[in-house]
């Protein structure tokens, strides 16, 4: 006799799963719930594989911080990938496929050293896991690519995006994401960060913001709004589809009603809202 479903808690916001509910309720839903699988992506494995590279970079002594030293780190960086994620390798139909690719993930890497000068940097934290619990609302959780800390105390939260920097008119989702750090480093430490950066490696561009405690505030607004639609939309379990231009991406067409498909049924009792934390 099979048992029923084990509940799905929701009590952790992440600045991707709050994108994800933004952009469309019903992905939400089949990448939190549901947990449907989605076939490795080639764009994002990449920036996972540029991710690695520049993590490990300053891992190196400061004079070693070069461009030709942090291309020696990717081919190790792509075979831990491959070994942890074998599934990678249906990502290509040849060896042509894959050498682009990682053409492609090496010219990053290069433009990475058009942005900042390593050597000179001393990051406090890489690839940092936060949980930040707010008072009456969600548990934030969220991995930050760099936390600097300078001399004078100053605090700067970088983002590295594989990607190119966007158009001011779509500009919110990036500036979301960025501000969701700060608010948890904010959170965590009690000091307003006095930058917020991205670093856009497909364009050589950055894109930077210093925060107030009062646009911390808005921002943490922002969440909790978020999260209370994620509240509400667990509860009727109405997770409807929000038609946009990222459709033409999206894995789970063949699922959406906006494209005549049917969604799974969702179990009774699959969703658990937890209480607040404070």
């Amino acid at each position: 006799m099979s048992s029923a479903p084990s509940p799905v808690p929701l009590r952790a916001l992440s600045p991707s799963r709050a994108t994800d509910f933004m952009q469309c309720p019903l992905l939400f839903r089949f990448r939190v719930i549901d947990r449907l699988p989605e076939p490795p992506s080639p764009a994002a494995k990449r920036g996972t594989l540029v991710h690695a590279v520049l993590e490990r970079l300053f891992e190196l002594p400061a004079e070693s911080r070069t461009p030709d030293s942090a291309l020696a780190l990717l081919e190790p960086q792509w075979q831990r990938m491959r070994e942890r994620e074998p599934e990678v390798e249906t990502m290509f139909s040849d060896s042509a496929e894959l050498e682009a690719w990682l053409a492609e993930a090496r010219a990053l890497v290069r433009r990475y050293f058009d942005l900042e000068t390593p050597q000179r940097l001393e990051p406090r934290h890489r690839e940092v896991r936060l949980e930040v619990s707010l008072e009456s609302g969600p548990q934030l959780l969220g991995y930050v690519d760099r936390v600097d800390v300078a001399p004078s105390g100053r605090v700067r939260i970088v983002d590295y995006k594989t990607g190119r920097r966007p158009a001011p008119r779509y500009a919110d989702k990036a500036r979301f994401q960025i501000f969701f750090y700060g608010v948890m480093v904010w959170r965590d430490t009690g000091r307003v960060p006095d930058r917020l950066q991205l670093l856009y490696l497909g364009d050589g561009t950055a894109l930077w913001y210093d925060p107030t405690e009062e646009e911390l505030r808005n921002a943490e607004a922002h969440i909790r709004a978020v999260w209370a639609d994620i509240v509400e939309t667990a509860r009727t379990g109405r997770w409807l589809p929000r038609r946009s231009p990222l459709c033409g991406w999206c894995d789970h067409r063949a699922l959406c009603p906006a494209f005549d498909g049917t969604p799974p049924p969702l179990p009774e009792g699959a969703v658990a809202v937890d209480s607040p934390t404070g």
